[in-house]
């Protein structure tokens, strides 16, 4: 007899059921650490790591604006092509496409449920018939360039097995991380801290994003909050004493916000070192809260006085 129920235990301590997927069981860092924890190719890699979901996602997403550099994408082109993958996240497999045909219909079911549950919770637009030879392009132009480049395969292993006649590209579209190569596959914590921090611009309630298919903005955020961890970490006792949450200089585990007086006659930006939490264990900007700035000052601020976004 087949279970009706296959939960598991997500990182926020959430239950998400596989058979039966509930659009609201995950919190969006959920999804990313599982992503960054899924592995693409089997996991087989040249490089010391294997290559996560997570960043083959981000790949995808700018090889897919790449290509079409003279029409940008909006906002939820770019949250499609992001969450192309999602369900895999939540499945901890991303089988190799030579493999699929032979996974079964239960498999499709289950797959299709969860990516259902996605589409749902991110409001992802439906694929229509040239964005979707797009996306496929984009798609089959990572994986090639994974193959060549990470798991060292042969552009004849790619055409015979894979079926793609595209050429591996030579440049790596990604941004260069701070010590790490063209092509190399980054640690879970930085993939999915990349991959969080794209998603929370890509779905903030504002909707302004200037550039959609770009990942600059997202790794400056993360540097200046790892630059910010640094200082805090060098500030006297006296203030250091003043955070209940040490930074870790990760947007995993920081909330990085702008904050604005409700009148107008003050801004700043930074992330937030105490506070009061609510049920769930976010931020509560209802009542007041610190911030370290990027000026590197630390404000107190009154939530109750103050509009918060957070970055």
């Amino acid at each position: 007899m087949k279970p009706d129920r296959a939960w598991v235990l997500l990182p926020s301590g959430r239950r998400l059921d596989l058979l039966q997927p509930d659009a609201d069981a995950w919190t969006d860092r959920d999804l990313a650490i599982s992503l960054s924890r899924t592995y693409r190719w089997g996991g087989h890699s040249r490089w010391e790591l294997p290559l996560s979901v997570a960043q083959h996602s981000l790949l995808v997403l700018v090889m897919r604006q790449t290509t079409n550099a003279l029409q940008p994408l909006s906002r939820a082109e770019a949250l499609r092509e992001l969450l192309h993958d999602a369900e895999e996240g939540f499945l901890c497999f991303d089988p190799i496409s030579p493999l699929k045909p032979h996974l079964g219909e239960d498999f499709k079911t289950v797959s299709d449920r969860l990516r259902a549950a996605i589409v749902t919770r991110y409001a992802v637009q439906p694929w229509h018939g040239a964005d979707y030879l797009l996306h496929k392009q984009a798609d089959h132009l990572a994986a090639a360039s994974e193959a060549f480049h990470v798991t060292g395969w042969l552009r004849q292993d790619i055409r015979d097995s894979l079926q793609i006649r595209l050429e591996p590209v030579a440049a790596d579209p990604l941004p260069r991380l701070d010590g790490m190569q063209p092509w190399e596959p980054w640690p879970p914590r930085i993939a999915a801290a990349l991959f969080l921090a794209k998603l929370r611009e890509l779905t903030r309630a504002d909707g302004d994003v200037e550039r959609p298919g770009d990942m600059s903005a997202v790794v400056e955020r993360e540097q200046t909050i790892r630059t910010l961890a640094t200082s805090f970490s060098r500030l006297f006792p006296g203030q250091g004493r003043r955070t209940v949450w040490p930074l870790t200089g990760n947007s995993l585990t920081e909330t990085y916000v702008v904050a604005e007086a409700h009148d107008g006659s003050q801004i700043a930006e930074g992330v937030v070192v105490d506070g009061q939490r609510d049920e769930t264990g976010a931020w509560d900007f209802d009542a007041d809260f610190t911030l370290f700035t990027t000026d590197e000052e630390i404000l107190v601020c009154h939530g109750y006085n103050c509009h918060v976004e957070i970055q």
